[in-house]
């Protein structure tokens, strides 16, 4: 079986059913019995727009860049895509395979 890696780019501002989108997806992820999930929050980026969001004092920082990652098996985590397209639809979205080197296996 196969393990990979998903990953959902999102902003702290991105909503889903009036939500954090992160809070949405993550318990979606965990009622969906995928191995495991984390919500990464970044200092600093910037997306298609190429607008730069920062925690920088001198620019109060909103809409700063969050990541979502999710490990399980290829095929778990394909069916879930389905729904996390519907709940995100315009947020970059990747699956790439991994190999599991420590940890409990997949």
């Amino acid at each position: 079986m196969r393990s990979a890696v998903l990953r959902i780019y999102l902003s702290e501002n991105d909503r889903c059913n009036g939500r954090p989108a992160h809070e949405v997806i993550l318990e979606f992820m965990r009622d969906s019995k995928i191995a495991g999930a984390t919500v990464l929050h970044g200092i600093e980026g910037y997306g298609v727009h190429s607008k730069i969001h920062t925690t920088s004092v001198l620019r109060l920082g909103t809409g700063l860049p969050m990541i979502l990652e999710a490990v399980d098996s290829e095929e778990k985590i394909r069916e879930i895509l389905p729904e996390l397209c519907r709940m995100v639809p315009k947020e970059l979205i990747t699956l790439q395979q991994v190999e599991i080197i420590s940890g409990e296996k997949i």
